[in-house]
């Protein structure tokens, strides 16, 4: 059974205002001809619940097993101060060894994540454990990427820098996920010059973000073996309910791979460089153009 986390259901606030989010699409057996044209062409996110099936992974990483041979791994853990103004913006809070970080995410409540560690740089046999699903090409072979969170751990709303379509599948435990389309953006409240939301989807505040009433959204809760299809430029906001981990596989088309790659440089040019420069007040500057684009959607 899920846990009652306290957003579960509608986000219902205090005052009885309800976001207006529903559930997910959920498949299995799906072909590859169905899949590009009921998902991938319409940009659809979907829930296929049987491409891990037949993974090694899908039985084979446990936490246990994940530390028997690979806790000696120093990684990188970020906390949800990760995006806070200032010198320390965007970097680690601790780098620790894996196996210690994964007594962590099991034994109760913590902040801390990785993410941003390729594991299979430094573990390549991994990529023997799962293979690229058939249902689409254009995939990202050389960097799958794996996510870890503690219970309480959360990923705020964002879209991908890297504008990629992804693959996510989640493994022995519980992942919240909340996604809105690209076209949510002035509802949520995007920061200029990032891939980022303010709002707090763990704690909305319609009083200070009236416009996140309106906005139209997708959730569910992705379970062990399950694979979430997120289209490119979809926002997305995860909340682990439990310790547990997840692969995230990447395709781009040519397309994706233009508009990441101006992601990219318009963050470490832009962003990065004024929040070392100007700190709070870069922040203040992007959190109101974010209120006015708010404000104009308010009033169309």
């Amino acid at each position: 059974m899920i846990e009652n986390i306290g957003f579960v259901k509608d986000f219902k606030h205090k005052r009885g205002i309800i976001m207006q989010l529903q559930q997910i699409e959920r498949v299995s057996g799906l072909t590859r001809r169905d899949f590009e044209e009921e998902y991938l062409k319409k940009s659809k996110p979907v829930v296929i619940t049987d491409i891990a099936t037949q993974w090694a992974a899908t039985e084979k990483w446990t936490f246990k097993w994940l530390q028997d041979n690979y806790g000696h791994l120093e990684v990188p853990l970020y906390d949800n101060s990760f995006r806070k103004p200032g010198k320390n913006y965007l970097t680690p809070k601790v780098k620790m060894p894996f196996g210690d970080y994964l007594d962590i995410i099991q034994a109760g409540p913590t902040e801390l994540r990785m993410f941003l560690f390729n594991i299979f740089k430094h573990a390549p046999e991994l990529t023997n454990d799962f293979s690229m699903p058939t249902i689409t090409d254009g995939w990202l072979k050389n960097i799958p990427m794996m996510f870890f969170g503690g219970q309480g751990a959360k990923v705020d709303l964002h879209y991908d820098l890297d504008c990629a379509t992804v693959f996510i599948t989640h493994f022995q435990t519980v992942k919240k996920v909340i996604l809105f389309a690209p076209d949510q953006g002035d509802y949520i409240y995007q920061h200029p010059f990032t891939v980022q939301s303010e709002v707090e989807l763990d704690a909305p505040n319609f009083d200070k973000h009236p416009a996140l009433k309106y906005a139209k959204g997708y959730e569910t809760d992705l379970g062990h073996g399950e694979t979430l299809f997120m289209p490119h430029l979809w926002w997305h906001f995860m909340y682990y309910t439990k310790g547990g981990f997840s692969l995230s596989l990447r395709r781009h088309s040519a397309y994706t791979f233009a508009r990441g790659s101006f992601n990219l440089a318009r963050h470490f040019v832009v962003d990065k460089g004024m929040n070392m420069m100007l700190g709070e007040k870069w922040t203040a500057y992007k959190a109101n153009k974010a209120k006015q684009r708010a404000s104009s959607v308010l009033a169309s």
